[in-house]
C-alpha cells in the first residue's frame, strides 16, 4: 500500500453543526488513516484505534473545546490517550485538525527522528503526557484536573478527557485514580473506556460485561454511563451528560476491535499488527471515507489571561531554614521546614501518601491546604497527581517512605519521558530506620532514581544541607530525588553554606592522608566517628560528603583517590546501583584506579535498633575502621 489512498476524491469540513452522517465520515477517515500510517510503517496498533474512532469523531467535533492553533491556551480541554498504543488514531485526529500533514502522518510514523512515535510523547505540543505504560492516563488526568481548580477558581474549568482501553482496567492504578477522582468530586474529569473485548493475546477478563464495569466504577464514587460505542447519537448524548454532570464520569463504550473492516473486525490475533498491503487496500476501499476530512471544533471557554502564562514562577525569595551546628535534627524535618518556607512560591504544590507526619509535609498542608493533595496509601496515584500538576505548570513535591517509591517507579520512569519536573523525597531510607524491619527499608531507591533519565539524586547528611537542597529542588528541571534519613543527627554545616548540584563537601583533609572515606547521609556520621579512631592510630583519613549522588563530584572523588591512593565507600543501601557504583563509574571515567573498598548492606536485615542495624549490616564506624586499617597497612 505504501500510503496510497484509494478513497473517493472529495473533501469534507466537519464542525459542531454538522450532521451525524458527516461525523460518521470523519470516523471512517480516522480509521483509514490509522491503517495507512501503520501499514506504511510496517508496525503499529491500527485495530485498537479503529474500535474507538466513532468515539473520537464525536468528541473532537462536538465536545472537545480546543484551539489547535494554540495548544497552550489556558482554556483548552485536555485529551489523554491512556491507551497510548492507539497512537495511529490520535495522529489521524491531529491530521483532521489540520496540525500535521498527510505526508507527516503516513511517511514519518514510527520513523527515526519523527514526532509521531509509536506511543505519544509531548514532543507533540498537543500531547500533555507520555503514555503507553497502561493504567497511568486517568491518574495523570486527576492531577491535571486538580491543577485546573487552582488556576480557574473563578471561571469554568477545562474538561479533562481520557481514553482508556479495557485491558488496562485490570491495573490497580486505574482504581486508585478513580477513587481519588471521586473523593475530590472531579466533575470535570471524563474517562472513556473503549470496551472492545480483545486484549493482546485474547479476550479481556470482563469482555463486554458492561454491568460489571458499571458496578466497579460506581463503587469508587463515579458516574458510569454504558453506551454502544458505535452509535453516534448515543455517544453524543453520553459525552454531553458527562460534561454537564457534577461527578467524575466513566463512559463505558462497547465497541468492536478493527471496526469497519470485515476481514479483521472482532477477530483475535490482530492486536499490534499492521495490515499487510493487500488487506490494507481492501480495507480502505471498504471504509469508503472521503479523501480529505477537516474538523473545525469548539473554541475553548474562559478568559485567556487566567492561564499558565500568568502564574508567577520562582519570583519570591525563600528564606532557607537555619539550624545551629551541633544540634541534632532529622533530615526529613529539615525537608518539611524547607517546604514550608517554599510556600511563598505559588507554583509549589505538595502531594503526600498519608505519611505527612513522618515526611513532615504536614506543616505545608496546614499553611497551604489548597496546594496540598493527599493521596492516602496510593503511591502510584501520588506520582501521577504530581505529573498532572507538573504538566500544568506547577512544581510538585511528592513525599513518602523511600521503600514505597518502588510501587510508583513506572510512573516516575514515564514522568521522565513526559519531561515532567518533579521533586521527590523518600524518607526512612536504609537499615537506619531500626526496629520496623526490612519491609520498611528503602535499600534500592538510589539505584532506581539514578537510572531515571536526566534525574538528580541527592542524599544530604544534615539539616542545613537538606534544607538548602530542598529549596534548590524547587528550581530543578526533570526528576529530582532527595533521600532523607529517619533519625536525628548532629548538624555539620553552618547556616547559609552552599550546596551546589554536582558538588561535594570535604569535611576533613590533610597532606599525607592515607585513605579517603566517601559517604552520604547517615554514613557520613559513621565516617566521622571512624576518623577519630583512625587518627588515634596514626592513620589520616580524608572524609567526603557526597551529598550529590547524581551528578557526582567526579573531580573531588578523583582528587581524593589520587592524593590518598585508597578509597572506602560506605552506604546504607544495597551494593548494586548505589553510591559505590556511582563512585566506581566516576573513577573509571577519570582514569584513576585506587585501592578500593566498599561497605554496603549485603545481608537481609531484621528488627533491631538503628545503631545495631548499622553494625549488623557492616556499615558502622567499627567496620569502617577495620577496612580502612587493612587498606592503609597494605593487607
Amino acid at each position: 500500500m505504501h500510503g496510497t489512498d484509494t478513497a473517493p476524491a472529495r473533501a469534507l469540513l466537519v464542525d459542531p453543526r454538522s450532521g451525524l452522517a458527516d461525523v460518521h465520515d470523519l470516523a471512517q477517515r480516522l480509521r483509514t488513516d490509522a491503517i495507512r500510517c501503520s501499514t506504511t510503517a510496517g508496525s503499529g496498533h491500527p485495530t485498537s484505534g479503529m474500535s474507538a474512532a466513532d468515539i473520537m469523531a464525536v468528541l473532537m467535533t462536538r465536545h472537545l473545546r480546543y484551539d489547535w492553533r494554540d495548544p497552550d491556551a489556558p482554556g483548552n480541554d485536555h485529551l489523554i490517550f491512556s491507551k497510548g498504543h492507539a497512537s495511529p488514531l490520535l495522529y489521524a485526529m491531529f491530521k483532521a485538525a489540520g496540525v500535521i500533514s498527510d505526508d507527516e502522518l503516513v511517511h514519518t510514523y514510527r520513523r527515526p527522528g519523527s514526532r509521531l512515535q509509536g506511543h505519544p510523547t509531548p514532543v507533540l505540543p498537543w500531547v500533555d503526557a507520555a503514555t503507553g505504560a497502561l493504567g497511568q492516563g486517568i491518574g495523570i488526568g486527576v492531577g491535571i484536573a486538580l491543577a485546573g481548580r487552582l488556576r480557574h477558581r473563578n471561571h469554568a474549568r477545562p474538561q479533562v478527557w481520557i481514553l482508556c482501553g479495557d485491558s488496562e482496567m485490570a491495573e490497580g492504578s486505574v482504581w486508585e485514580a478513580l477513587d481519588t477522582a471521586g473523593r475530590y468530586d472531579l466533575g470535570e474529569l471524563t474517562v472513556i473506556v473503549d470496551v472492545n473485548r480483545l486484549g493482546q493475546r485474547g479476550p479481556t477478563a470482563l469482555q463486554w460485561d458492561l454491568h460489571a464495569y458499571v458496578k466497579r466504577v460506581e463503587a469508587f464514587g463515579c458516574t458510569a454511563i454504558p453506551v454502544d460505542g458505535h452509535d453516534l447519537a448515543e455517544l453524543d448524548t453520553a459525552l454531553d451528560t458527562a460534561r454537564r454532570g457534577g461527578r467524575p464520569t466513566v463512559v463505558l463504550a462497547r465497541t468492536r476491535k478493527g471496526r469497519g473492516v470485515a476481514e479483521i473486525e472482532d477477530l483475535p490475533g490482530w492486536h499490534g499488527k499492521a495490515l499487510p498491503d493487500d488487506l490494507a487496500e481492501r480495507a480502505v476501499t471498504e471504509l469508503g471515507a472521503p479523501a480529505d476530512v477537516r474538523v473545525s471544533g469548539l473554541e475553548p471557554a474562559g478568559p485567556r489571561q487566567d492561564g499558565k502564562s500568568t502564574l508567577p514562577i520562582g519570583r519570591a525569595d525563600v528564606r532557607v531554614p537555619e539550624f545551629a551546628r551541633g544540634d541534632e535534627v532529622a533530615v526529613r524535618k529539615a525537608f518539611g521546614e524547607a517546604l514550608l518556607a517554599l510556600q511563598v512560591r505559588p507554583e509549589v504544590v505538595v502531594v503526600d501518601a498519608e505519611v505527612g507526619n513522618s515526611t513532615y509535609t504536614d506543616a505545608f498542608a496546614k499553611a497551604c491546604p489548597e496546594r496540598f493533595f493527599e493521596s492516602f496509601i496510593a503511591e502510584q496515584q501520588m506520582v501521577a497527581t504530581a505529573v498532572g500538576l507538573s504538566v500544568s505548570g506547577f512544581k510538585p513535591f511528592a513525599a513518602t517512605f523511600a521503600a514505597f517509591f518502588s510501587r510508583a517507579y513506572d510512573f516516575v520512569r514515564m514522568a521522565a519521558i513526559t519531561g515532567a519536573d518533579l521533586a521527590l523525597c523518600g524518607t526512612h531510607c536504609g537499615v537506619e530506620i531500626g526496629e520496623d524491619g526490612p519491609s520498611q527499608m528503602g535499600l534500592e531507591d538510589l539505584a532506581m532514581m539514578r537510572a531515571v533519565h536526566g534525574s538528580t539524586v541527592l542524599y544530604p547528611s544534615d539539616a542545613t544541607s537538606a534544607a538548602a537542597l530542598t529549596v534548590t529542588m524547587a528550581g530543578l528541571p526533570g526528576i529530582s530525588y532527595l533521600r532523607a534519613t529517619r533519625g536525628a543527627y548532629p548538624v555539620l554545616y553552618d547556616p547559609g553554606e552552599r550546596f551546589p548540584i554536582g558538588g561535594s563537601r570535604t569535611l576533613h583533609a590533610n597532606d599525607g592522608d592515607q585513605v579517603a572515606l566517601l559517604a552520604a547521609g547517615v554514613t557520613v556520621h559513621e565516617c566521622l566517628k571512624a576518623r577519630e579512631i583512625l587518627a588515634a592510630e596514626g592513620i589520616g583519613a580524608r572524609i567526603l560528603d557526597l551529598y550529590s549522588v547524581k551528578p557526582l563530584d567526579a573531580e573531588a572523588v578523583a582528587r581524593a583517590a589520587a592524593d590518598t591512593g585508597r578509597i572506602v565507600v560506605v552506604e546504607d543501601h544495597h551494593p548494586e546501583g548505589g553510591l559505590g557504583e556511582a563512585v566506581l563509574s566516576a573513577l573509571a571515567e577519570c582514569g584513576v584506579a585506587p585501592e578500593f573498598g566498599h561497605l554496603a548492606v549485603r545481608s537481609m536485615p531484621d528488627s533491631r535498633a538503628a545503631g545495631e542495624q548499622l553494625e549488623a549490616a557492616g556499615i558502622s564506624a567499627a567496620h569502617i575502621v577495620t577496612l580502612a586499617r587493612q587498606l592503609a597497612s597494605g593487607r
